[in-house]
């Protein structure tokens, strides 16, 4: 017996999040259990906090947000080396 994969795609309900569930609902086994979750629900936005999600569509496997949907998202350095805050 195989043990069950409990993959999480956090969602904003975008067309980007519908192709990240639905690439992930294609390319997921029958050892696979897919949830998408909602990230306009409070729970659902304090586990993603919880596991350091940063922007969405994001997937995380058993717990753990996978390696392309970490370290996205804005911050101060990013945009301070783009230019913002200097005349």
């Amino acid at each position: 017996m195989t043990a069950k994969r409990k993959i999480e795609v956090f969602s904003a309900g975008c067309p980007a999040c519908a192709d990240v569930e639905a690439l992930v609902k294609s390319v997921a086994c029958p050892s696979c259990e897919v949830d998408v979750l909602d990230m306009r629900d409070m729970a659902v936005a304090q586990r993603a906090r919880a596991l350091d999600v940063r922007s969405v569509p994001a997937v995380a496997i058993n717990g753990r947000l996978i390696g392309c949907c970490a370290g996205r998202g804005v911050d101060e350095a990013s945009l301070r080396a783009a230019g913002l805050g200097q005349p």
